[in-house]
């Protein structure tokens, strides 16, 4: 979450810029078939299959792909597709299937797919990328390099640049079949994140076999390299005492440091003697931690009584509550995965610090240097952009690199005004509280702030990771001409109002968008969700497709 023009520092070793964070569908036509440029294979099929009658679901997905394999330029469908997971939709009786392409059972990075299949056991729309069996053959079989060993490369690399390393957050390493500059390669796309010395989420491309750094990027917004020094001291409680918890709710009613207020109303845990910002209702729960403005070590926030004095704090906890209820009382959607992650939240990070982030593992928020920004936690549109960044990781995967990245970026700025709905801005509420009207991004007008409201306009250097906050215009100004209407760029757009708009952006990410999915594919998305819910002659499907073409995404 930053004010970030493509001219803005990214920490990055090397930028990811292969052909599968760049796939540019070409459509023939609206309900047709589309293919990527790189490789010519579908990115979108539209028609309608009928499926042979005796199989099941599962099966008829393998019997769809194998039919179309000539076009996916491959020879063997059931080895190289592996489900990943399979949906029912109770609202249109659809089953949504979402699967993974692989070589000798391993994953080629970034080519996912997204099948549907209608009440009818029909596949009624496909989604995704596929790499053809040439293009992967030049891959090497065989791994030299252990999964551990490939991350001791990432970590020293990363140190390299920023310094010693304080508590990993993640370190995971897997293995994938690579596209680096067009050339298969069996490569560990490791990922590290921490807080210490500096906010870092990492992801690292290393060769399996020569151990060479392909491709290096921080996936966390960075503003700046901060590198304080950190509170050596923690007074943490032990998991039993925690266990023996019991939970009520609580009021925090003191005036925040800058004199606007903060009651709210929020759950605690109360254990042995003191109430800690701790809820279990929802979920398998909230927690909220104070990082004491340093950057090593996380302490659990405590009051004495059920008023808690910290609002930096409190709105963290109390906005992660809130967020988490948006989505599932208007998508039933149960946390980040669906399945009732934990939602942590540190306040505090840093020493004014001048941002906020999802790193994987926790919501983090800045206090702001108190004239370009106050807290960050303040903002309720803030919790929501971090938190669907989560959404995004684990349903679409949009690869935070260029259109994906863009559109990363985008969904959670939708996501963001959906739930702060009193305006259609960004940040509002924390950005220079000195002057009044002004915000970090506009939904409605972009270009107020620098940035494009038209795809002809578009960032298309390697800065800010191929201009992913720049971009994020593009389909941010679409969004707003489908909920609210108006006229751009000569097309007039009929508005649908919020609540469809949201529901149809929902069902898009979580059903239909994939790893690489760019603007065309976002549209194409968009539409398949508008006509699921309204059906495929709709003015809602109608506005979808006078949205997108009024910026120029047709």
């Amino acid at each position: 979450m930053k004010k970030s023009k493509a001219a803005s520092t990214v920490i990055a070793t090397v930028v990811l810029g292969t052909s599968l964070f760049s796939a540019t569908p070409s459509f023939a036509a609206e309900e047709g078939n589309a293919f990527t440029k790189e490789y010519g294979t579908p990115s979108f099929i539209g028609e309608k299959w009928v499926a042979p009658k005796g199989l099941d679901k599962r099966e008829t997905v393998i019997a769809f792909l194998e039919s179309k394999k000539v076009d996916f330029k491959i020879k063997n469908v059931p080895d190289s597709f592996q489900v990943k997971s399979e949906i029912s939709d109770k609202e249109t009786k659809s089953t949504h299937f979402r699967l993974q392409q692989q070589v000798n059972g391993v994953p080629v990075y970034g080519a996912d797919q997204a099948v549907a299949i209608d009440a009818e056991g029909n596949v009624k729309s496909y989604f995704g990328q596929v790499v053809p069996d040439d293009v992967l053959a030049g891959a090497a079989t065989e791994a030299k390099l252990s999964g551990k060993e490939a991350l001791k490369i990432a970590t020293d690399s990363i140190e390299g640049d920023i310094g010693k390393l304080g508590k990993l957050n993640t370190e995971e390493a897997n293995l994938y079949v690579y596209m680096a500059e067009g050339k298969a390669t069996l490569a560990y796309v490791t990922e590290v994140s921490f807080l210490d010395p500096a906010p870092g989420r990492y992801i690292t491309v290393v060769d399996a076999v020569s151990g060479v750094i392909l491709a290096q990027q921080n996936i966390i917004d960075v503003d700046h390299d901060d590198k304080q020094s950190a509170d050596a001291t923690a007074g943490k409680e032990t998991a039993e005492e925690w266990e023996a918890a019991f939970q009520e709710a609580a009021t925090a009613v003191t005036p925040d440091e800058v004199g606007s207020g903060c009651g709210r109303t929020f759950e605690v845990t109360y254990s042995n003697g003191s109430y800690y910002l701790r809820g279990t209702s929802r979920g398998l729960g909230i927690e909220t931690y104070t990082a004491r403005n340093g950057t090593s070590s996380l302490y659990y926030i405590t009051s004495p009584t059920t008023t808690f004095t910290d609002c930096t704090a409190v709105n963290a906890h109390a906005n992660a509550e809130q967020v988490y209820d948006y989505f599932k009382n208007t998508h039933n959607r149960n946390s980040l995965d669906n399945a009732g992650k934990k939602l942590l939240s540190v306040v505090h990070y840093g020493s004014n610090y001048n941002n906020a982030f999802w790193d994987g593992t926790y919501m983090v928020y800045g206090d702001g240097d108190g004239v370009t920004f106050r807290p960050f936690s303040y903002a309720i549109d803030v919790t929501a952009h971090e938190f669907t960044h989560g959404v995004t990781e684990k349903t679409a995967g949009l690869i935070y690199q260029n259109e994906s990245g863009a559109l990363n970026e985008s969904i959670s700025d939708i996501f963001a005004v959906m739930v702060d709905r009193g305006d259609w801005l960004i940040g509002e509420d924390i950005y220079t509280p000195a002057t009044a009207g002004d915000a970090l991004r506009s939904l409605s007008n972009p270009a107020a702030y620098g940035d494009p409201d038209h795809y002809s306009k578009r960032y298309t250097g390697t800065a800010d990771n191929g201009g992913v906050h720049t971009n994020s215009g593009i389909n941010n100004k679409a969004a707003y001409l489908l909920s609210d209407g108006g006229t751009h760029y000569g097309v007039t757009v009929t508005g649908i109002g919020r609540a469809a708009t949201e529901k149809i952006y929902y069902r898009a990410l979580t059903l239909y968008m994939t790893a690489s999915t760019n603007f065309a594919g976002m549209r194409q998305a968009a539409i398949q969700a508008a006509s699921d819910l309204y059906g495929a002659t709709s003015t809602q499907v109608n506005s979808v497709k006078q949205a997108y073409s009024a910026v120029g995404v047709n």
